[in-house]
């Protein structure tokens, strides 16, 4: 995402721009829900692309379920939520394929005084006068320019996935599915929304069910047996949907049936293909290395919970572009970006980090102990919004 907000960018500002992709395959299927801000929508229409219409699904609030099911808590708050495919659909529709570049898995950078060349894995090479590092938490160009700046594993992970609207239809009231939906067992969050189902397709009872059920989980030894897949590889950081071990899929359905709201664990056994997700922290104490920056989730990593990963990338493709076209020489927009962005993507890490304080099972202090409390409440759960209310923070 934040590859592509930044070509589109830099070129409405005048740049001729090239996008590569570590992937060999077109990023379809990927993703799941999404949910949406006013600052996204306005970085997306300055783009000249529509979000008046066909969107995503509007939420007119939140709800809170206890364990018996029965609504605790209600919190109107007006929200859209789309879809991760939808939105890069939209992205790369308005970037077209010409200069979008499937299978370039980068090798390394080198840069001079005239230039910067992006070294792939395939043996080609290109030069430019600019790169910006836009590829992920597992950054490559990350890795070169600040190789102790790692991931660091918050304590917990996200179970994910999508179900069809038909299909949960019967486990779920309409006011249930359409809300922005929690369940908090100790120590843990699940939460639910309607997000649009394949095709984009926003019809009544053709959306999907987007879920997120944040669990703890022991950084030893339990992280890696659950991105252990069924032929005994563990994988490193994450796994993909499909190799998840059936027998740890089972062990969180297990789960559901003691911990979640009878609606809740209905509807997460009919999700085919649940995903798991470990969560992560990164802060890059730099963005700016010559002719080449850090941008999005290369540069940050924040926990879900901001539901900010896209607006922090609007914001940094956004003052990039602004730093570049005040300065006469690369080098100092750069410089320039990097000192308006790392203020604010420690923000965005330390709100997520305070939103996730209490997803532990045990806890080191009683003030920790009662921070997680405040926190686990269900009307603080369903007031927090997270980036609207800490953007307007000094």
């Amino acid at each position: 995402m934040s590859g592509l907000l930044s070509a589109l960018l830099l070129r409405r500002s005048g740049w001729r721009v090239d996008v590569y992709e570590r992937a060999s395959a077109a990023l379809i299927g990927r993703g799941a829900g999404i949910m949406t801000h006013p600052e996204l929508r306005s970085a997306l229409s300055d783009l000249g692309l529509d979000t008046t219409r066909d969107f995503g699904v509007p939420i007119e609030g939140r709800l809170a379920l206890d364990a018996a099911g029965r609504i605790v808590g209600r919190k109107p708050m007006p929200q859209i939520a789309t879809s991760w495919n939808h939105l890069f659909a939209m992205l790369m529709g308005a970037l077209g394929h010409a200069h979008y570049h499937l299978g370039k898995d980068l090798l390394r950078v080198s840069q001079g005084e005239d230039g910067v060349t992006a070294h792939f894995a395939d043996g080609t090479s290109h030069t430019a006068d600019l790169l910006i590092g836009a590829d992920g938490f597992r950054s490559a160009v990350r890795a070169q320019y600040l190789p102790e700046a790692q991931p660091r594993y918050a304590g917990y992970v996200a179970w994910r996935g999508l179900a069809d609207e038909r299909v949960v239809k019967p486990v779920l009231t309409q006011e249930v599915f359409e809300r922005l939906s929690f369940s908090l067992p100790p120590g843990e969050q699940f939460l639910g929304y309607p997000v649009a189902g394949p095709g984009n397709d926003l019809r009544i009872g053709h959306r999907s069910w987007n879920v997120v059920w944040y669990r703890p989980a022991e950084a030893a030894h339990e992280v890696q047996r659950l991105l252990t897949d069924d032929t005994g590889r563990v994988h490193e950081v994450s796994i993909p949907p499909p190799l998840v071990a059936k027998s740890v899929v089972e062990e969180m359905r297990s789960a559901a049936a003691r911990l979640l709201p009878p609606q809740f664990r209905a509807a997460l056994h009919l999700i085919v293909e649940p995903f798991l997700q470990p969560i992560y922290d990164l802060e890059s104490p730099r963005m700016a290395f010559g002719r080449v920056a850090l941008a999005g989730d290369a540069a940050f990593v924040v926990r879900p919970h901001v539901a900010a990963g896209v607006i922090k990338g609007v914001q940094d493709a956004a003052t990039l572009v602004a730093a570049l076209d005040e300065h006469c020489t690369i080098d100092t927009g750069l410089r320039t970006y990097e000192a308006r962005r790392l203020a604010m993507g420690r923000r965005y890490v330390a709100q997520a980090r305070r939103l996730g304080s209490y997803l532990k099972y045990s806890f080191e202090s009683e003030e920790e102990r009662a921070k997680a409390a405040f926190h686990a409440r269900p009307e603080q759960v369903l007031t927090e919004t997270a980036v609207l209310d800490f953007l307007q923070t000094p």
